[in-house]
């Protein structure tokens, strides 16, 4: 069954790890998985300490080329009548002053312990959703 967008919003709020679809001037897709928090419409994400070959990722030189964005987080379950995903679709910014990424990169670090120690240090990425979707086999 199809989610409203209050479920759809709802679905995704608790989960722990979302994948972020973007895609370059040319069209090419590019999926990676991202931890994230939520603040009313906004969707944050930020480069982290995990290890990285670099700070200059595909997916904020695709966003800064293509600032259109897909968030997905799902529910997979051998039980299929338990099967549910909900979408974020909307506009990406990358931010780099650290005053105004002060309150994303806190909403963060409440959602995730594992920044209680270490805070991500790289830009910050705002999605402003524009549309939340979904599906549940049963609501």
């Amino acid at each position: 069954m199809r989610l409203g967008p209050v479920e759809a919003r709802a679905h995704f709020e608790g989960q722990p790890v979302a994948r972020l679809a973007t895609a370059d001037e040319t069209g090419r897709p590019h999926a990676v998985p991202i931890t994230f928090a939520l603040d009313r419409n906004v969707l944050y994400f930020a480069v982290d300490h995990k290890p990285k070959s670099t700070q200059n990722l595909r997916r904020l030189r695709n966003i800064r080329t293509n600032p259109r964005v897909s968030v997905l987080v799902d529910h997979y379950s051998a039980d299929w009548t338990a099967l549910w995903w909900a979408r974020a679709d909307g506009q990406a910014e990358v931010w780099t002053d650290p005053r105004r990424c002060r309150t994303p990169v806190s909403l963060l670090r409440a959602k995730y312990p594992q920044y209680a120690d270490r805070s991500p240090e790289g830009p910050v990425v705002a999605v402003e959703v524009s549309e939340w979707s979904g599906w549940a086999f049963s609501r």
